[in-house]
């Protein structure tokens, strides 16, 4: 890649980030001057009712739309929110058929990366539905479930988005696909468990919120042509946060089987939750914000939410100033709404010593993250030398050491600190991953791997075909693997093997520790 193509790769990079963060840290649209270049498959795929796809739940009949051979159904509810920052109830039932083709409510959206919220006005409290798509019902199938959670930490973002559109993964590669909205933000996270027995769980209601829906899944999934006994829970950015989560709670305990993480820690989020002194302080200053006393606490169930999070923002900003929490990208101090660390719910963070969760031991997991990442918001970029250029050459034997500059440490660094931890364990395998295609779009920066998981892309199919066919098959059996492509071992803390998913993947052995170590010398794993 030449200096001039360099140039224009970093500043579409950037214009990419910006556009990540104004919508759902997810959007994988990249403004080249007037013109927008689109990553995504955009094609509408809600369609009409079909008698066809009339299937039973737990609590009602259901009839989804059929199109190219998937059955789709959208906005199906596995729980209701009746309260606010309260676990949810169970959904109503309901008599006769109801139709599902169009996608139900979302969350409100609240603030990220010490920003103001995206958009005070839409979202809903109870926003408990899922999207579902099959190849087949009624079947008796055994397909693996495929259950994803969205990104945009755990603040913004949508299992609505079309990136995550389940149609061509379940149709290409027989699995069952589910996407997810839940509570975020303030309505997920707000940490009120010292405010009566009613509040226990407020500060992870969010987390709860997938509890209920894997519960659900395992409920239903066979009538939807899964297999109850095989789901795979996968999620990017704050998607793999989530799973990390529920990695850690006993509460989801024999909910899910196994797991997938892209791109989804960091040293404040992910690798770690919000630890209850800083979350119990956090509530203060929103309470204080609102001017609601203890007394009074039931009013901040009617609180409007713009005020809501417009004291949020206050809230969080005081708190990362009072903590000195660094913001996850660039510079300063942010707090993001995400789990607490109660004891109880979220007993302790995903990495804990010298192991990992107690809750995860079982859990097969592969988790990555992508070369460049967030390596070109802001001032991200590294200033590179001779010997890092020559470590960089070595790491990635297939790549210009043109983009040496743009190697990710935010991101890679936690990841790999997951993977040392799940390996010390002793337990279930860990796959480990680094993902440094260059796509025309967006490089290897944050989501661009997402539509090459799905299927979703419209460049370069055999790299698709290839990622989601490891991706299915570790959903399948807890091995991922593709034909044509050596085999892929477990990482562990002596051979470190990782691998690298390109156009010509390959398999190696602690690549670039030597790289890491010259860009962020001293980081403790």
């Amino acid at each position: 890649m030449n200096k001039q193509n360099r140039k224009k790769h970093k500043e579409n990079n950037s214009n990419k980030i910006v556009k990540i963060i104004v919508k759902t840290m997810l959007t994988l649209t990249v403004a080249t001057g007037a013109a927008a270049l689109f990553l995504w498959l955009t094609v509408d795929r809600t369609g009409l009712p079909n008698n066809k796809a009339i299937v039973n739940t737990s609590y009602g009949s259901v009839r989804g739309s059929i199109d190219d051979g998937v059955y789709t159904y959208l906005g199906i509810d596995y729980a209701k929110a009746s309260e606010r920052f309260v676990p949810a109830n169970k959904p109503d039932s309901w008599k006769g058929v109801k139709d599902t083709v169009e996608f139900g409510k979302t969350s409100p959206q609240g603030a990220i990366f010490g920003g103001t919220p995206s958009a005070f006005d839409t979202g809903d409290n109870d926003c408990l539905n899922l999207n579902l798509w099959t190849p087949a019902i009624g079947d008796g199938g055994n397909r693996p479930v495929m259950v994803w959670f969205h990104g945009g930490g755990f603040s913004i973002g949508s299992g609505n988005d079309e990136e995550y559109d389940g149609h061509n993964l379940a149709k290409d590669e027989d699995v069952v696909v589910i996407t997810v909205n839940h509570r975020l933000n303030v309505y997920g996270f707000l940490d009120l468990s010292d405010y009566g027995d009613k509040y226990k769980y407020s500060a992870n209601v969010g987390i709860y919120d997938l509890v209920d829906a894997l519960d659900w899944v395992r409920s239903n999934a066979a009538n939807f042509g899964g297999n109850p006994n095989n789901i795979t829970i996968f999620g990017q950015s704050g998607g793999g946060g989530k799973v990390l989560a529920l990695m850690t709670s006993p509460y989801a305990k024999g909910l899910f089987d196994k797991a997938i993480v892209q791109s989804g820690a960091t040293d404040v989020q992910g690798a770690v939750f919000t630890e209850e002194e800083v979350s119990r302080y956090l509530t203060e200053r929103m309470l204080d914000e609102l001017d609601i006393k203890r007394g009074d606490i039931e009013a901040i169930q009617s609180v409007d939410n713009y005020d809501l999070q417009e004291a949020s923002v206050k809230a969080l900003s005081d708190t990362a100033i009072e903590f000195k929490i660094p913001i996850e990208v660039g510079e300063g101090y942010a707090l993001e709404w995400q789990p607490v660390v109660d004891g109880d719910f979220i007993p302790t963070n995903p990495i804990t010593g010298n192991t990992f969760a107690k809750a995860g031991f079982d859990i097969p997991l592969l988790i990555g993250s992508n070369l460049e990442e967030w390596a070109s918001y802001g001032d991200q970029t590294h200033e590179v030398n001779s010997k890092i250029e020559n470590a960089f050459g070595k790491a990635y034997i297939n790549e210009d050491e043109d983009i040496a500059e743009n190697t990710d440490v935010i991101v890679r660094q936690p990841t790999l600190k997951i993977m040392k931890h799940k390996a010390a364990q002793g337990g279930a395998d860990v796959y480990g991953y680094v993902f440094t295609y260059q796509s025309s779009a967006a490089g290897a920066a944050h989501s661009s791997e997402i539509p090459y998981v799905f299927r979703n892309t419209s460049e370069n199919s055999k790299l698709s075909n290839m990622m989601s066919g490891m991706w299915t098959s570790f959903a399948r059996d807890g091995v991922p693997k593709y034909k044509g492509v050596e085999k892929w071992e477990p990482y562990t803390v002596k051979t470190g093997a990782t691998m690298i998913l390109d156009e010509k993947p390959y398999l190696t052995y602690k690549h670039d520790e030597k790289l890491l170590e010259l860009l962020n010398p001293g980081y403790k794993y």
